[in-house]
């Protein structure tokens, strides 16, 4: 699943590109793809929009509209959101694709269809249940370690399951959790409560490490993902542990372990991480 890096270079890809364009046209090929509002109200209420702005929020592109109205994407397992000329043959599984008035297409495609599509304003997505609360974004400078230790105190779950609570923080996933968790030396499975203050610095400091480094390499193509251009990713070519359960720890050599957490695989050494 695309998480926060990913996700922030699709919009830095997008951004001087849509800003400004206005949408003529919106052909939804596999209409349940969105889920707020109703897919004919959607392209009745998209058609003729001018986009303002774009930016994210954890996992979701924010695509702002007039009057306060955001096209919110979320990409999911699989989803890809492309900038491409109109002559470019269309993909199998592209869902949704917006006319804009330059000339290029912004194309939605999602073959395992985990993703969604919004639209309206924040309060009426959050009402509706289609979007939720989401906590705070993990490079955000205002967010300091004093603020996640109060967010993981209290908890008694495993930590790397508080830390793909997306009410906990905002765009970490699978991949980021894992890494993060190595490079602060703490293991997945011990109880987010019961962190001291200095090991939670570390945690806080990690998590920015890894997702900034992550951005810089424009994201990790471990299965689905690309682009704006269709391009893979750097990052998983430098990734420290997720993915490579029984290979050696490049710190002390031992094979790392893999374990089930909320559902997902997670990858970490022994060893290294207490």
């Amino acid at each position: 699943m695309p998480e926060l890096p990913e996700v922030e270079t699709i919009i830095a890809d997008l951004r001087p590109h849509l800003v400004g364009r206005t949408i003529l046209h919106c052909e939804l090929r596999f209409p349940s793809i969105v889920r707020h509002p109703e897919p004919e109200a959607f392209i009745d209420a998209i058609t003729g929009q001018q986009i303002e702005a774009v930016g994210r929020r954890g996992k979701f592109i924010l695509i702002a509209l007039g009057a306060g109205r955001l096209l919110v994407v979320h990409l999911g397992m699989s989803g890809q959101l492309r900038l491409v000329d109109p002559s470019t043959e269309i993909a199998s599984h592209t869902h949704a694709i917006l006319d804009l008035d330059d000339g290029h297409q912004l194309r939605y495609r999602d073959p395992r269809r985990f993703g969604r599509l919004l639209l309206g304003t924040e309060d009426e997505l959050l009402i509706s249940g289609t979007l939720p609360k989401l906590g705070p974004e993990p490079i955000d400078p205002t967010f300091d370690a004093d603020e996640l230790f109060k967010r993981l105190r209290r908890r008694r779950a495993p930590l790397k399951a508080v830390l793909l609570d997306q009410t906990t923080l905002a765009g970490v996933g699978n991949i980021y959790a894992d890494e993060s968790l190595y490079r602060a030396k703490l293991r997945p499975d011990r109880a987010a409560g019961g962190l001291s203050r200095k090991s939670v610095r570390r945690l806080h400091e990690s998590l920015r490490e890894s997702i900034e480094l992550a951005i810089r390499n424009r994201g990790s193509s471990v299965d689905t993902y690309r682009d704006a251009w269709g391009e893979t990713g750097n990052q998983q070519e430098t990734l420290l542990v997720y993915g490579r359960a029984g290979q050696p720890c490049f710190t002390c050599g031992r094979p790392l372990s893999i374990i089930h957490i909320a559902g997902r695989t997670t990858v970490f050494c022994r060893r290294c991480q207490r």
